[in-house]
């Protein structure tokens, strides 16, 4: 199985960004230790080319670790008929102990990763590298996640057997269930569906604020991730048996199939897409009296807000656009 394009295209990956990052973190910590703008030495001007060159490389290898969340997820889903008893990628990840972990921490560090890239962006609008600190401590920050992450996913894939029985995705995420997959599924439509427009409603008032009179970033970025949780909950309990048009299927991971249009992908890059926005927005708020950042930070900020309910404005219109059109009536 080790010779499967997408096993072979995330070990590559992986192990790239692995060496990257663990490099740069190593620049970052010496930037970090003897960064002093108000010298001119000899050692100021090496730290500052070099800033350069490892935020060059960051910046790359983090974009490839947010592509990679989703080549995961559609590399198991593609694996899941070498298994019997899985009916999609959730019976892939439940293969060995490995697979689930790896996902998670593939979801953190993309979280992250998408921050650090705001954080970078925010750095070069500045001419005195205002956010070169706190830029490389969230890499630091970073580093030992992605290499986690990397020996989780490199024993899952290389753990990988075909001969191996699995779960498939109904004993998973079924009502009556243990676990927690199947605790969300049995979520009453009744109480999360008003708990789901409520964080929307909120969200959108929320970001109102801030593009309009530029306060309140902070509240906006735990309200993202409010409404990403809650979100997840929803698709879980109740948006997927419409989609489903089942009363009783609850997988969030036959979304990704044809049957379903591929639905889960703009579904799942909607709701990431906008955490990244909303996270990144509340991150740029500790810097707004930055005197290099004054023109430039509230309109970042106000560009992010926008992206962020624009995403999720469009994860709630595909959501409702599939509870209007399915014949399923709860």
């Amino acid at each position: 199985m080790i010779q499967h394009p997408g096993i072979l295209a995330l070990l590559l990956a992986s192990g790239l960004v692995s060496l990257l990052l663990l490099g740069a973190g190593w620049q970052g910590w010496r930037i970090l230790r003897g960064w002093d703008l108000r010298r001119g030495s000899e050692r100021q001007l090496d730290l500052e080319r070099r800033t350069y060159l490892v935020s060059t490389l960051v910046a790359n290898a983090l974009v490839i670790q947010v592509l990679s969340l989703f080549l995961f997820i559609f590399t198991a889903d593609g694996l899941h008929n070498q298994f019997v008893g899985a009916m999609c990628a959730a019976g892939a990840l439940a293969v060995n102990a490995f697979g689930y972990p790896t996902l998670l921490l593939k979801v953190v560090t993309c979280l992250l990763a998408g921050v650090w890239l705001v954080l970078h962006r925010a750095d070069t609008q500045g001419y005195d590298y205002p956010l070169i600190r706190p830029k490389y401590l969230l890499l630091l920050i970073l580093v030992p996640l992605v290499l986690v992450e990397t020996w989780l996913q490199a024993r899952y894939l290389l753990g990988l057997k075909a001969d191996v029985m699995t779960s498939c995705c109904g004993s998973l995420f079924g009502q009556g269930r243990q676990g927690f997959a199947a605790e969300l599924a049995g979520l009453p439509p009744r109480i999360i569906q008003p708990v789901f427009w409520a964080s929307f409603g909120a969200l959108l008032l929320s970001g109102t604020v801030v593009i309009r009179i530029r306060r309140g970033a902070a509240w906006f970025s735990l309200l993202s991730l409010v409404f990403l949780a809650i979100s997840v909950a929803a698709l879980i309990s109740v948006f997927c048996l419409y989609i489903y048009e089942l009363p009783t299927h609850h997988c969030p991971f036959c979304l990704l199939q044809r049957e379903y249009g591929f639905v889960g992908y703009p579904i799942y890059g909607t709701l990431l897409g906008g955490a990244i926005c909303g996270l990144g927005t509340g991150a740029l708020y500790p810097f707004r009296t930055r005197k290099s950042l004054l023109a430039s930070l509230p309109r970042m900020q106000s560009r992010l807000a926008w992206l962020t309910l624009a995403l999720a404005g469009a994860f709630t219109l595909i959501v409702a656009l599939w509870m209007a059109a399915s014949p399923l009536k709860l």
